[in-house]
């Protein structure tokens, strides 16, 4: 099992940048695939960007893509979600999350408490 925790959220203005930030617990931390996903309020749940075990496969949703940038440090246990250009449209909170496996995902089963993500026009 593994403990996540999401650091890095706040308010920014349209345009701007953010970093979130995702620790995980444990010493197996290479054994999963990471991801971040988010919610605004009144919407499901979505995908937002997803790394594999070792960082060599990232994917990301459309409405992202060349904007947001995921990255991992297995050595520090931590994953990054770089945030460029922000949209008022990318409000939400923002969940790190982890699925156990070597294949690139968009399905997890571990979850953090999520950080709050705002984007002032």
């Amino acid at each position: 099992q593994v403990q996540l925790v999401e650091s890095g959220g706040g308010l920014v203005q349209a345009g701007g940048s953010l970093r979130l930030s995702c620790a995980a617990s444990g010493r197996t931390f290479t054994s999963y695939n990471m991801g971040w996903l988010r919610q605004a309020p009144g919407k499901e749940r979505e995908f937002v960007a997803g790394i594999n075990w070792s960082g060599g496969r990232t994917l990301y949703a459309d409405s992202v893509k060349g904007r947001f940038t995921i990255s991992r440090d297995n050595a520090k246990n931590t994953v990054i979600l770089q945030m460029n250009s922000v949209k008022p449209e990318d409000t939400a909170v923002y969940y790190c999350a982890a699925r156990a496996g070597i294949q690139i995902t968009t399905d997890y089963d571990y979850w953090g408490q999520g950080t709050q993500v705002t984007v002032s026009s």
